[in-house]
């Protein structure tokens, strides 16, 4: 495997968040599923932060990413780093959430992908968005995301 890691730009070396989340860079290494059922990655974003695109007030949320990987797996610093870069990026949550997802798929091609997004409340109303690419695979243990819990929920 570690023939493949020379091409990564940021595992190992100084680097910044990216100035948006178009900018950022997103890595993968190489993975070897092997025999049985699929494995199920998750991150967990608890201190996920973006600009609500109307105020300019920032907007916070927990992120829960499953994933069950084929051939290349997210490089977990390339991941931070691109989260982090929406930081200064202006979207409504459901966009926010939905590009997250959408750059791993386009990154990775997994077998699987389930994101949730718990936004936590500003004029007292949580926002939480869900969303996957399908049935997981067959076999798999899927944990539930969770609610994460906060004032004014559950």
């Amino acid at each position: 495997m570690s023939e493949n890691l020379g091409a990564l730009s940021q595992l190992g070396r100084p680097a910044h968040p990216a100035a948006s989340p178009q900018e950022a860079t997103l890595e993968t290494v190489p993975y070897s599923r092997g025999e049985g059922p699929a494995a199920i990655v998750r991150f967990t974003c608890p201190e996920f932060t973006s600009l609500c695109p109307v105020t300019g007030q920032p907007d916070f949320a927990h992120i829960v990413i499953d994933y069950a990987p084929d051939s290349r797996l997210v490089e977990s610093k390339s991941l931070k780093l691109f989260l982090t870069s929406f930081r200064n990026h202006g979207a409504f949550h459901e966009n926010c959430t939905l590009m997250i997802a959408r750059r791993i798929v386009d990154a990775t091609a997994p077998l699987w992908l389930r994101i949730a997004g718990f936004w936590y409340p500003r004029g007292g109303i949580p926002i939480d968005v869900f969303w996957q690419t399908g049935a997981p695979p067959a076999g798999a243990y899927v944990p539930e995301p969770g609610v994460p819990p906060y004032r004014g929920r559950g």
